[in-house]
């Protein structure tokens, strides 16, 4: 018999004997290495036997032996790739676990060297990175020699692959774990340039990451890439894109907190001035603005590295709380397709004041349903008073029982505006940030459109705040990122660009963007407005004219908000020196929402139509069912109310010819008008927002003309 032959029958023997004797079988196995101590087939089968027996320390001799003698074998490291890959894995079953502390057998040597060599053995670059990364996190020492070669590698593996985002498996396994690795080893030494391109690098990964806006087909991707992480040999670098990073709790714990550890031993190193101790964001943001203070010329080449410094740190700042105030205002953009859709809100001129911009001589005309209660006072015009908010803090107004996290969003809000303001101090900080931003492309952020649009509108830059509105309407079309939960939330850019027009005093496009929007809407049931009673109390604090509001994108808050909106463009032309009888009619039907607020305006417009003697709207028992009004308008017929010439039936002209001739000049008309009044009265319990809403649908192109 050939030496093979006898090889083959020596295994053949203890395969036969293990499961009845495996002494017998282990028996058989060293004979048979004590006589071939060469053949490989034996080496293997006793480590076969001695791993499935789950004997660590022998099974781990036996691989150093196979390791050292037979590297040449692809079964070798086949054993080897599986015990790596449990190495790897974070499950903590039995097998896994078993591995792992056959590996710890091995002398620390023999671990690096198999883990170096395995590397070799991988062609894919992910794989191949994974491994020496393990190899960097079991000893450190070797970080110096293959940190920054592995960092690099990713990094170029990226631009070869050319990934569409940052959010990418070659940058997370950089900036989540090689980087940390090399930025916090005390035995490198690494340029100021590098560490400039690696905090770059990491902060584009985690903006990117945090702000990103889920869909239906990342979340099923992201749970494909789960089960790719597991088992790496499934993998392929071309498809393994880490979508699934939009599941952040599950994926990265706390990133901005990341980025900020990174910031921190970045700027050590660079020998920024930095504090020591855990700092926050906002306590950043105080010392960057102190340190712009004292250095005034950050071109200087003894405080260049401080511009660095300035703009990374102002710039995290500005993102995270620029990103906080948004996902509050407009949680839609950041949630699954199976999370219930929350209210979005809209940032609006503060119209509360609409009703009381009047003084009423209450001795004249007084009626019973003319009189007002001595605690409701009316207050002093505020349309003289600069309503830019230039100069002074503006206020913003909203209902903390609708949004309960109202103290953060705009503390996120305000500390955003400041870091804004921060980087574009100087021009140094600002070209800087602004070549930061173009790398990044941030022009193709939604959200940060959106943050933008509104700090604009609170810096009173009404003509800027248009045009930024007017592309992000035509950019949200082309990305379609906005939740479809309603024609209202998509022509939301409608609402702020009518609010921004009737601040410059543009009321015939204030009025067309209002229209436009309630065309849109659903009347909703009538609510006694308790919440904007609130908003009234709190507004007696400050000086009007000058404060916004933020409301829900909903028509149950809206539409109430555009029916001011209008009222407030006709209410200068109803009460100007020329008369316009068409102007102060659509005033009065617009005052009866939100009454009796409005009763000193109507008192107003009384006064106005008992000066002149007469008055004409065709439309009047269209859209007015008050019953203080048509009670009012009733009197002003009689004698003690003064007589007042009315023309509010249709073709009421030709009706007076008609009579005239064939029974006086008055005694039809008034049958008619008692009529017509009587029936009147009988819709008072009509919904009051179902006819507002039915007369700007009805009258718009009036409406539009009137302001012509």
């Amino acid at each position: 018999m050939s030496a093979q032959g006898d090889c083959d029958f020596l295994v053949k023997r203890a395969r036969e004997l293990v499961n009845e004797d495996p002494w017998a079988a282990k028996a058989w196995l060293i004979t048979a290495r004590t006589l071939y101590p060469s053949d490989f087939n034996i080496q293997y089968e006793m480590y076969i036997t001695e791993r499935n027996a789950e004997r660590t320390a022998s099974a781990g001799r036996l691989l150093y032996d196979m390791f050292v003698h037979f590297p040449e074998q692809p079964v070798v490291w086949q054993e080897i790739s599986i015990i790596t890959a449990a190495l790897r894995n974070d499950c903590q079953d039995k097998q896994t676990q078993f591995l792992r502390g056959l590996f710890e057998t091995l002398p620390g040597r023999v671990q690096c060297e198999m883990l170096l060599k395995a590397t070799e053995q991988c062609f894919n670059t992910l794989e191949k990175a994974e491994m020496l990364l393990l190899l960097l996190r079991r000893f450190p020492e070797s970080v110096v020699q293959h940190g920054v070669s592995l960092g690099e590698t990713l990094l170029e593996a990226e631009n070869i692959e050319d990934q569409e985002t940052p959010v990418n498996c070659f940058r997370k396994l950089f900036v989540c774990d090689v980087l940390p690795l090399v930025i916090h080893n005390p035995d490198m030494r690494l340029p100021t340039s590098l560490l400039h391109k690696y905090l770059h690098k990491a902060a584009e990964f985690y903006i990117a990451y945090v702000t990103k806006a889920p869909s239906a087909e990342s979340q099923h991707q992201g749970s494909q890439d789960a089960a790719n992480l597991k088992s790496p040999t499934k993998r392929s670098s071309q498809k393994y894109i880490i979508e699934g990073l939009t599941e952040k709790s599950s994926q990265i714990v706390d990133p901005w907190e990341r980025l900020l550890e990174i910031l921190s031993v970045v700027g050590v190193r660079c020998e920024w001035q930095i504090d020591k101790g855990s700092r926050t964001f906002v306590d950043i943001l105080h010392r960057m603005k102190e340190l712009c203070r004292y250095i005034s010329n950050f071109d200087n080449e003894a405080h260049l590295k401080y511009k660095n410094q300035v703009v990374y740190s102002t710039m995290l700042v500005f993102f995270k709380n620029a990103f906080q105030y948004v996902s509050m205002i407009q949680a839609p953009l950041f949630q699954g397709p199976s999370t219930p859709i929350q209210s979005t809100w809209i940032l609006l001129e503060d119209l509360s004041n609409v009703y009381s911009d009047v003084d009423v001589d209450r001795n004249k005309h007084i009626h019973k349903k003319r009189k007002l209660g001595d605690g409701r006072e009316k207050t002093m015009s505020s349309d003289d008073e600069d309503g830019s908010g230039k100069g002074r803090g503006r206020h913003i107004m909203i209902n903390k029982a609708e949004l309960p996290n109202s103290v953060e969003m705009l503390e996120s809000f305000k500390i955003a505006r400041e870091s804004w303001e921060l980087l574009h101090s100087q021009e140094t900080l600002e070209n800087e940030f602004t070549r930061i931003c173009l790398s990044w492309k941030t022009d193709s952020w939604l959200w940060m459109r959106i943050f933008l649009t509104d700090m604009i509108i609170y810096q009173g830059q009404y003509r800027k705040a248009i045009g930024s509105l007017q592309q992000l309407a035509s950019f949200q079309a082309l990305q379609q990122q906005v939740p479809a939960q309603g024609s209202l939330e998509q022509h939301r850019a409608l609402i702020q660009l009518a609010s921004c027009h009737f601040a410059l005093g543009e009321y015939r496009l204030t009025c067309e963007k209002v229209l436009e929007v309630i065309c849109y809407m659903v009347p909703q049931a009538q609510d006694p407005g308790r919440a904007l009673e609130e908003v009234a109390k709190v507004k007696k604090k400050y000086r009007k004219g000058t404060d916004l509001r933020l409301l829900p994108c909903t028509s149950k808050s809206i539409m109430p908000y555009c029916l001011q909106l209008v009222l407030a463009c006709f209410k200068l032309r109803a009460f100007t020196d020329n008369r316009d009888d068409l102007a102060l009619g659509h005033v009065i039907v617009l005052l009866q929402h939100d009454w009796p607020r409005g009763e000193s305006l109507f008192l107003k417009a009384v006064d106005k139509i008992c000066q002149e003697g007469n008055f004409q709207y065709e439309n009047f028992f269209n859209y007015v069912t008050n019953i203080d009004m048509l009670e009012e308008f009733a009197y002003l017929r009689t004698t003690e109310g003064g007589k007042i010439h009315l023309e509010l039936l249709p073709n009421q002209g030709l009706l007076i010819k008609h009579h005239t001739v064939t029974r006086g000049i008055t005694k039809g008309v008034k049958e008619d008008f008692r009529l017509a009044m009587e029936r009147q009265v009988s819709r008072c319990a009509e919904n009051l927002l179902t006819v507002l809403h039915r007369f700007c649908i009805n009258e718009k192109i009036i409406l539009i003309q009137t302001l012509a």
